[in-house]
């Protein structure tokens, strides 16, 4: 089964700071241009939802076609964004939380500004091992 993923960290001042497509479907020409309109329309769902909830993981908040976009909001209110066609709500909610924590780490080091883009490979290597384990 081929499935498309497209995952995405937004500061809290709305600039996104990583973008990964994590699917193994077949890709199309426009579909990197098309996975990212479509998360940054969700944006503005997410401020409303994030503000009448407590919770981190707001699971599916918008569709697009046969895509649903999944969020997971850091108490510092960073998105973590997932663009996906799969129905595995337990898997991705682990996805979100062990990327929360690889985030975590990366505001620990003393050399990362916060807020600005996420250029390790060795982060980018375990958010890609992830979404092939959870998703």
């Amino acid at each position: 089964m081929t499935s498309t993923a497209c995952f995405i960290i937004v500061s809290r001042n709305d600039i996104p700071i990583y973008e990964a497509e994590v699917g193994s479907a077949a890709k199309r020409e426009d579909a990197a241009q098309l996975h990212q309109f479509v998360l940054h329309a969700a944006l503005d769902i997410v401020q409303d939802l994030a503000w009448t909830t407590s919770a981190m993981f707001l699971k599916a908040i918008d569709r697009f076609n046969d895509l649903v976009v999944s969020v997971y909001v850091t108490a510092g209110h960073t998105r973590f964004m997932l663009l996906h066609d799969s129905r595995n709500e337990d898997g991705i909610k682990s996805f979100f939380q062990e990327v929360h924590e690889l985030y975590i780490k990366i505001l620990l080091n003393p050399l990362y500004l916060p807020g600005s883009r996420i250029t390790s490979s060795h982060f980018d290597t375990k958010v890609r091992a992830l979404a092939r384990k959870y998703l």
